[in-house]
């Protein structure tokens, strides 16, 4: 399957804003540890390009802080099963309606969405298959959803475990790649083939995919999980991650310029870790006339 297909014409929003544009990594690294801001603010420029009708559902919201950054408007309703996230993302204001539960059993009825979302999420739910099958459920028939996750190239992407192979320590290479996989929590590394699969089960069609986020960008983020130990400490003893938000704090913005040049690289790459979907919910009625 091609990775450009033609473009689709209702997800293009017209570039008639003469405002500057966003500095998503700015914004991202204000608040959090560097390794995810920089994939955080890559994925947020996305975003930029689709006019998501309302209501719309952000399918895992967490703390709600991607949608505070990569959307000007609230979304419609937050799901997500953890308590803590969802205390935090009320707080932020990011959403008219936060529901604590389960992905696989949604307390939505039928058809109440007319698009939906899910930013780094499904990767990480085991029975990923009923949580797509729910999203669809609660979608109207030519409801738009998008999603990204990592996918088949992001573990030969790792830093340690390439070295290791380098110099013959392939088990050990294999060692870090699994542990690397845990801390990540992880469960889903397929390529876009494996998702459309799963998609049409569950009675979407994949209309365009893309890589995103070059094996370079993800070493920087993958030393960043062990220099953001402090970070850690920090945000364990404030509930912050960063306690000087401010391009006047020195280590921040080395930070900034170091990792700046990652988040200017072209959005789209072959050998790119993570993969962006854009998918459409069929039905009886729109599938005819499609």
């Amino acid at each position: 399957m091609p990775n450009q297909p033609t473009p689709i014409s209702n997800f293009q929003t017209p570039a008639t804003n003469l405002e500057p544009p966003k500095d998503y990594l700015w914004l991202n690294l204000r608040d959090l540890p560097y390794f995810r801001s920089l994939l955080r603010a890559v994925e947020a420029r996305f975003y930029e390009g689709f006019d998501l009708p309302h209501p719309i559902l952000d399918v895992g919201c967490g703390d709600g802080h991607f949608a505070t950054v990569a959307f000007d408007y609230k979304l419609d309703v937050g799901i997500d099963p953890w308590g803590s996230p969802i205390r935090e993302a009320s707080r932020r204001g990011a959403y008219f309606l936060l529901t604590q539960a389960d992905g696989e059993r949604m307390p939505f009825p039928d058809a109440s969405f007319n698009s939906a979302m899910s930013n780094s999420v499904l990767e990480h739910i085991p029975n990923v298959e009923a949580v797509l099958n729910e999203t669809g459920r609660v979608l109207r028939p030519g409801s738009p959803f998008v999603f990204c996750v990592p996918n088949h190239q992001f573990l030969s992407s790792l830093s340690i475990g390439r070295g290791l192979d380098k110099i013959g320590l392939h088990g050990l290479g294999d060692s870090y790649r699994t542990f690397f996989n845990r801390i990540a929590r992880h469960v889903h590394c397929d390529p876009p083939e494996i998702w459309q699969a799963r998609l049409e089960a569950a009675g979407f069609r994949l209309e365009r995919w893309w890589h995103y986020y070059s094996p370079a960008a993800m070493q920087v983020s993958e030393w960043g999980h062990y220099f953001g130990v402090p970070s850690l400490i920090t945000r364990n003893l404030t509930g912050r991650w960063v306690l000087f938000p401010s391009k006047k704090n020195p280590a921040l913005a080395l930070t900034y310029h170091l990792i700046k040049p990652y988040y200017e690289q072209p959005p789209e790459c072959e050998d790119g870790v993570c993969t962006f979907l854009i998918c459409r919910k069929l039905g009886k009625d729109w599938g005819k006339i499609r």
